[in-house]
């Protein structure tokens, strides 16, 4: 279930909610997407403000990016997928191949340089986990 606001936003800008089973067939069909990927609004106050970010990057992009947001039930099969580790995370895909991830919010022309290098860059598998050493991060990082 999504918020008021973001019901709100998902109207007005006619923006598609896909689940797991349909956001192969439409990312593949759009081109490049930017996928939000919201987390729990109740808990998460960052969740509102990326909302409201969503279409105006799609304008900033001058119409090549698509948006979609995740159906809630599959957020956390979609991070697991996608392996990124905050919510909320806009997740671009060309093709329906992932291009990369911003996670949490950023100053807008943070988030305009960012868009930027994510869409110049070819589709690649998404990046390993990497987890934290108990030793203090006197060892490798441990990727898998």
């Amino acid at each position: 279930m999504f918020s008021p606001l973001m019901d709100d936003i998902i109207e007005r800008e006619k923006i598609t909610v896909v689940d797991e089973d349909g956001l192969d067939a439409f990312t593949q069909s759009h081109g490049d997407v930017v996928l939000m990927v919201s987390g729990d609004y109740k808990r998460l106050g960052e969740v509102h403000d990326v909302a409201v970010i969503l279409p105006e990057l799609v304008k900033a992009s001058g119409g090549r990016l698509t948006p979609a947001i995740a159906a809630p039930k599959d957020e956390r099969v979609l991070q697991a997928r996608f392996r990124f580790t905050a919510f909320p995370s806009l997740v671009f895909l060309r093709d329906g191949e992932y291009l990369g991830v911003i996670s949490r919010v950023l100053d807008w022309t943070d988030y305009l340089a960012e868009v930027s290098k994510i869409l110049a860059r070819t589709p690649s598998a998404p990046p390993a986990f990497k987890f934290p050493q108990a030793d203090g991060g006197a060892g490798t990082d441990a990727v898998h």
